[in-house]
């Protein structure tokens, strides 16, 4: 009767799982599958797979685009995730102080993270206009009052033959999205919009920190400075390696806010990774090339986040 009983259990579990594993593997384990398989072929979609082996992967190599899109994924990263990790911290740093307003500060910074991505890009798209942008309106008294006050008495004294100075008497606001390296900035510096999310994260786990170990290091005479490296970092290292794992893994992906504000120009200046295999998928019909260029992608991730996880030894602190 109990065995009995204990089968039936099973059976009943078996079917509340069903639609969880059916889901599972109808959404995401036969898309991985099939992505794989289309990686060694020639498809475009319009036609049967064709069989090629290596050869999707071989011409990677040769590809300027796909080095391009490598490159520029690989800047973004290694700017945006240190910096947005070190700004988050800063925030939450000065989000957890008793001061008045902290719920409203809290709620500002934790705002722009709600804002749908394609609306933060067209917001930032007219924000960095080179005619109309408020950005380039706020630049444009600075650099006006920076050359008649600074540069032109120079350039002056230098005479008209320094044709340096004499030219940035005139200097104006640059081009954001029509000049290639500021266009890799302006996306670089919007990664700084979103970082709502991580502060939230930081702040918690500072609130976490025992107060009692910071009343001791207190009474034994370390200042604030030396209470926030030798107490407050390494209670805190599990989270900051938390955030590291996601930057990393954002970074990887990133997509919406440059395809929507540049689409990978100018020049491909800011051109992604992401925005790469969407572009041979859907726009070239390229199916082969661009699974092979997802999968390589998961294995980049995977192995930088293999390399996060080894040196997590030396510096992450598990209370």
């Amino acid at each position: 009767m109990k065995q009995q009983f204990r089968h039936r259990e099973q059976w009943v579990g078996m079917a509340f799982a069903a639609p969880y594993l059916l889901g599972m593997g109808a959404f995401l384990i036969f898309p991985l599958a099939m992505s794989l398989y289309y990686s060694f072929c020639n498809y475009g979609m319009l036609q049967p797979p064709l069989w090629v082996g290596w050869t999707n992967y071989r011409h990677l190599l040769t590809d300027q685009t796909f080095h391009t899109a490598f490159w520029n994924t690989i800047i973004y990263a290694a700017i945006s995730v240190p910096c947005t990790l070190s700004l988050s911290l800063l925030l939450a740093i000065f989000l957890n102080m008793p001061i008045r307003g902290q719920a409203f500060y809290r709620t500002i910074v934790f705002l722009p993270s709600l804002v749908p991505l394609v609306a933060s890009a067209l917001i930032w798209q007219w924000m960095f206009n080179a005619d109309k942008g408020l950005i380039n309106a706020a630049l444009r008294p600075v650099l006006h009052l920076l050359g008649r006050d600074m540069l032109a008495p120079l350039a002056a004294a230098a005479g008209a033959g320094h044709a340096t100075l004499q030219s940035l008497r005139h200097i104006s606001p640059p081009v954001w999205l029509g000049n290639p390296h500021w266009a890799m900035a302006a996306i670089i510096f919007i990664s700084f919009w979103g970082v709502g999310q991580t502060v939230i994260i930081f702040l918690a786990g500072l609130q976490d920190v025992p107060r009692e170990l910071h009343e001791a290091a207190a009474m034994d005479g370390a200042g604030a400075i030396r209470r926030f490296f030798n107490i407050t970092l390494p209670m805190l290292s599990p989270v900051i390696f938390f955030n590291l794992i996601m930057g990393i893994i954002g970074s990887w992906q990133v997509f919406d806010i440059p395809y929507v504000m540049t689409n990978g120009g100018p020049g491909r200046a800011t051109l992604f990774y992401s925005m790469y295999i969407f572009e041979a998928a859907f726009d070239q019909l390229r199916m082969g090339p661009a699974c092979a260029m997802a999968w390589i992608q998961l294995l980049i991730i995977l192995l930088l986040t293999a390399l996060a996880f080894a040196s997590a030894r030396k510096w992450v602190y598990y209370a």
